[in-house]
């Protein structure tokens, strides 16, 4: 029997895979250059709420969920911003902790002063409504335009970034992958093994760092 040649239908169209155009894989960390140049711009347009924003994701490590849904009482007692706090994620469900630093105090402290509310209220609140928080998807949106204004490529960043800048730091500084597991919430060493990218050459730096 002659075989038949099929030929597409013109009405189909063609199925164009999901990453075509974009940056995939883990977003970059900011180096610590890049830390103070998004300040001091954020300083210079008088951001208020968005430097206390950044500082805040910086110190927490927190996701974006966890973050923008953070009420004034997870970081506040007493009428003083906390040192330390602490918050269940809600991915994991698990509880983690955090220092919340000088820098970042005066910061969410000068905000707040701007911004007041109660306890209870967001940190954060929605332009839309105050019974709301910042989106996830408008936090995302901050971002770009934060390492835009300082020279970087928007598309290489992302809210992640935000949370994985301070332990590369500290896993790059002191090798402890065990620390960072603990500040980012990670139930599994694996997970921050993966998170951070670790692999034979940054345990070889690390060897080779040690003398004996």
């Amino acid at each position: 029997m002659e075989k038949k040649t099929r030929f597409p239908s013109p009405t189909l169209k063609a199925s164009v895979p999901w990453n075509v155009g974009k940056m995939v894989g883990a977003k970059r960390a900011l180096k610590e250059k890049h830390v103070w140049a998004i300040r001091f711009w954020l300083g210079s347009e008088q951001r208020v709420r968005d430097r206390a924003l950044f500082d805040l994701a910086l110190d927490s490590k927190l996701r974006g969920c966890d973050l923008v849904s953070l009420r004034i009482g997870d970081i506040v007692t007493s009428g003083q911003v906390r040192h330390r706090a602490m918050v269940v994620q809600q991915k994991t469900r698990r509880p983690v902790q955090f220092e919340i630093t000088e820098t970042t105090r005066e910061s969410v402290r000068t905000w707040l002063e701007h911004r007041g509310g109660g306890l209870n209220e967001y940190v954060f609140p929605s332009r839309l409504s105050a019974k709301a928080h910042l989106s996830t998807r408008q936090y995302a949106r901050l971002l770009d335009q934060w390492v835009q204004a300082v020279g970087l490529i928007p598309g290489e960043y992302g809210t992640h970034s935000l949370r994985r800048t301070k332990v590369a730091m500290i896993y790059k500084r002191t090798g402890n992958i065990r620390a960072v597991q603990i500040l980012l919430g990670h139930s599994k060493l694996d997970s921050t093994v993966r998170y951070l990218g670790v692999d034979v050459e940054d345990a070889l730096a690390l060897s080779e760092a040690t003398d004996l």
